[in-house]
Order: structure tokens, then C-alpha cells, then sequence
């Protein structure tokens, strides 16, 4: 019954699960989950709220593509938009983002390429890991995905997650990216078993 609300009233959808994610109130509390992760140390586990959302937001996207190619409007091809303010909630508050702090996607790349050893990566895992944050995000540190509020170049959702990894998660490429490989590591191995779960189900 959800997937048929989702497919025809996409837009709706869309809307409300994006603010609700981006706007999560920044007093909220940890949940027990959340906790219980944080306890045990394991910070990349499949989280099956996440995981829904993303599978919604994945099907919007293709509810609204279908709608667009229908009526003869060229797709995107990317499903997520640069915001003015990096998201807040789990804490923390809503930012802008600093001037001169344009994303480079090059640079941003080179970063990424630099990290793959420290997370035991061979030189082969690049190409699944480019075309897997460039479907993603663009390799944009600022990019938010419209239908979820996944944020950053390894699109986390929430982005808070990414404190974990530094606190200047919602402006720094270098420190989600590094989040974003300790992600992939823990929950799919490597980034090219990552892809293909991407290209499988359109999320990972």
C-alpha cells in the first residue's frame, strides 16, 4: 500500500520527506538504536529506518522521472540539489555555509583516491567508488538528496551520522569522506560490492 502512494503521489512524498529529514528538530535525543551502535562501536550496521527512507526516496525518483519522461521533460539524471544551509537534527543546528567554500569535485576525488589504501582498498575499488559518489552526489560535499535529505558526497541520512567522523562533517569533503569509506567498509566490505547493490536496488 505504501509503494502505491509513493508511485502516484510522489511530489507529496517528496516534499514532507525531505523537510522532515532536514529539519529534525536539534534538541532531539539519541534513540535507543542510535545508543546501542554507539555502545557497541559499530557505527556502519544496517540501520533499517535509513535503509527504508532510502528505498522510498529511490522509489519518488522514479515515480517522478517516469512522470517527466511522460510528458517529454528530459530527466536529470541526479536526484539531489545543493541547499543554502547543510541540514540540521541529531543536535545539530542548521548552518550556512561559508563563503568561498565552493564544492570541487576534482579535488574532492583526489582526496578520495588518497584515502582508499588507509581503508585497505587496492587501486581497483576506485572505479566503483567514482561512479558511485558521482550517482550519489556529484562528489559534492553540499550536495542534499531532495526525495530523502541524505546529505554529502557519500549521501549519509542522516548527515549527523558523519560527526563521527569529525564535527565539521556538513562543510568538510575530506571528513565525509572519510565517514564514507569507513561506512562502505563496515557495511558492504568493499566499494565495489557497494555499487553493485547500488545498481541493483538504486541506494546503498
Amino acid at each position: 500500500m505504501l509503494s502505491l502512494v509513493i508511485v502516484f503521489g510522489g511530489g507529496g512524498f517528496v516534499v514532507n520527506r525531505a523537510i522532515e529529514n532536514a529539519n529534525r528538530p536539534a534538541q532531539e535525543p539519541p534513540s535507543i538504536t542510535d545508543l546501542g551502535r554507539l555502545a557497541s562501536g559499530d557505527l556502519y550496521a544496517p540501520d533499517p529506518e535509513a535503509d527504508l527512507l532510502k528505498a522510498e526516496a529511490e522509489q519518488a525518483y522514479r515515480a517522478d522521472k517516469l512522470k517527466k519522461d511522460r510528458t517529454g521533460q528530459a530527466g536529470k539524471g541526479l536526484d539531489w540539489v545543493v541547499p543554502e544551509q547543510a541540514p540540521a537534527g541529531d543536535g545539530f543546528p542548521a548552518m550556512n555555509f561559508p563563503p568561498g567554500s565552493d564544492p570541487s569535485p576534482g579535488s574532492n576525488k583526489a582526496t578520495a583516491k588518497a584515502m582508499l589504501a588507509s581503508f585497505g582498498f587496492g587501486a581497483d575499488q576506485w572505479g566503483c567508488l567514482e561512479r558511485l559518489w558521482h550517482k550519489e552526489s556529484g562528489w559534492n560535499e553540499r550536495a542534499m538528496n531532495r526525495y530523502s535529505g541524505a546529505y554529502g558526497i557519500p549521501q549519509s541520512l542522516p548527515g549527523s551520522k558523519m560527526a563521527s567522523a569529525g564535527a565539521d562533517w556538513q562543510t568538510n569533503a575530506a571528513t565525509q569522506i572519510k565517514w564514507g569509506l569507513g561506512y562502505i567498509k563496515g557495511r558492504y566490505g568493499t566499494p565495489c560490492a557497494a555499487w553493485g547493490h547500488s545498481q541493483r536496488v538504486g541506494w546503498y
